[in-house]
């Protein structure tokens, strides 16, 4: 259907869109491509967190970082690798994979795929209303949606409530993925993905990197020896990594000055900048929610169709972020593919959608095969369950570890490699409901995990499944052995 506009200035369209990140991108290409108009409204820039200050620019700052490392293990090409990265370049290569922080490339794409869109701050105003305020002079612009609204509006970094914190001008995920310069000495707090890469990344171009964790170990959602083999390699490298330990206060005495980290016990460490990697929450303080009846500042509530429960008539998304489901840029990719066509489904007046495990309507992966890379050195790769996660879950599963330097292919790929693979089985079924690898290069091994556990493959059939020899993929056989005896 086409967009129209009433005389009093309302723009129509079926659906509405609040956020332009990866996530609104994909609900409002879905929906356009099933036939529906799409306006999305971005207050930021066009591509969202992940293009301009996360997945884009901390992965090219990391590149070079593992390629350099892997470049040392390698017989001919240690004394080569030896030299320092070249900061300057390394620092123009993140520019340009963040686009220069400018999104006229993404706005043309909107343009090409049919997808209308407002620059503004976009608040719900009642149901499928939005009002946009579209600049400094106060002028507004009010849409209304025939069938959904759906906010993908993603998650901030948040900052804990400490004595000088606001005042010490901390760093968060955007600040150290979009920095002009390398600190000397760099605090991170927080032993998450952000922490780890972030201390992985600046460490290699030249800061004095401490790591200070509250918590035991590294990575703590992950299998435990993924933060184990992460911290060895993290401590080899030059990080101080601390665990056990709590930031008290933060204080910076001179605007240009160092800063003062105070621990519990009263110790107390200078860094000339201190990241905080400690949480996300939803960008859904300021959006209108208290005008359809839910709490400000919420994750929203949503079942696997991401239609947000307790709102009437059901024209209410939570899509990506939001919803809390799984905090990931191809997840809320996902997942906006799901809502973009249960969205379409409805709007054609369809009332028994395909909502039943891996239905197309049902966002089942969120709960089930969620795949995470960590491009740490050594990487993470990891989907599904956790041993700890089927235990409490109450499956009656089996354990099955490998040596994953053990592999041919993993000693050809680099000299001493090492790593470790896990697979978690499902006894009373026979599949795979997780698998984790830590290792260099195992990023890519992440798929052909996530196709097993997605698609519940026997372990009869995964047997016929050959490796290429010699490739690291060959653990899977090696993991299939072990489990056979």
């Amino acid at each position: 259907m086409p967009s129209t506009t009433d005389t009093a200035g309302r723009d129509t369209y079926d659906v509405i869109v609040l956020g332009a990140g990866p996530t609104g991108e994909n609900v409002a290409d879905r929906a356009h491509a099933l036939g529906l108009s799409a306006v999305i409204v971005e207050s930021e820039l066009v591509g969202g967190e992940c293009s301009y200050w996360a997945c884009m620019p901390s992965k090219a700052l990391l590149r070079p970082v593992t390629a350099r490392a892997d470049a040392r293990r390698v017989p001919g090409l240690r004394q080569a690798a030896s030299a320092p990265l070249d900061t300057k370049a390394v620092l123009a290569h993140r520019d340009a994979y963040a686009s220069h922080w400018k999104d006229d490339g993404q706005v043309r794409w909107l343009d090409s795929a049919g997808i209308d869109f407002v620059r503004g701050k976009a608040r719900l105003d009642g149901p499928r209303r939005v009002v946009v305020a579209t600049g400094a002079d106060g002028g507004e612009r009010v849409l209304t949606a025939r069938h959904a609204v759906a906010v993908c509006t993603g998650s901030r970094a948040v900052l804990p409530d400490l004595p000088g914190l606001t005042a010490a001008r901390p760093w968060t995920s955007r600040e150290v993925t979009s920095a002009r310069s390398v600190p000397p000495r760099l605090a991170v707090v927080g032993g998450g993905v952000v922490g780890v890469e972030m201390a992985t990344a600046w460490q290699a171009l030249g800061s004095a990197v401490t790591l200070l964790v509250r918590g035991g170990g590294l990575l703590p959602k992950m299998e435990p020896f993924a933060g184990e083999l992460v911290a060895e390699a993290l401590t080899g490298a030059g990080t101080a990594v601390r665990t056990g330990v709590s930031v008290t206060a933060v204080r910076r005495e001179m605007p240009n000055g160092p800063a003062t980290v105070v621990l519990d016990g009263g110790e107390q460490l200078v860094a000339d900048e201190v990241l905080f990697a400690t949480g996300r929450a939803p960008r859904t303080d300021d959006i209108g929610l208290e005008t359809v009846g839910l709490e400000p500042g919420s994750w929203l509530e949503v079942d696997d169709t991401c239609r947000v429960r307790d709102v009437a008539d059901g024209w209410l998304y939570g899509v990506g972020d939001v919803n809390h489901r799984a905090l990931l840029t191809h997840q809320g990719k996902y997942q906006a593919r799901i809502a973009g066509a249960a969205i379409a489904a409805r709007a054609r007046g369809t009332t028994d959608l395909d909502t039943g495990r891996w239905g197309a309507h049902a966002a089942t992966a969120d709960l089930a095969a969620v795949p995470q890379v960590v491009f740490t050195d050594p990487e993470v790769a990891s989907v599904g369950l956790t041993a700890a996660d089927a235990e409490r879950a109450g499956h009656r599963t089996r354990v099955v570890d490998h040596d994953l330097g053990a592999v041919a292919g993993a000693g050809l790929y680099a000299d001493g490699y090492r790593g470790r693979a896990r697979m978690i089985v499902d006894l009373d079924r026979e599949v795979l409901l997780g698998a984790t690898f830590v290792g260099p290069a195992v990023g890519e091994l992440l798929h052909s995990a996530t196709v097993a556990v997605a698609g519940e493959v026997p372990l009869a059939r995964l047997w016929h499944a050959v490796p290429s020899y010699p490739t690291i993929s060959e653990v899977w056989l090696r993991l299939l052995e072990t489990y056979r005896g």
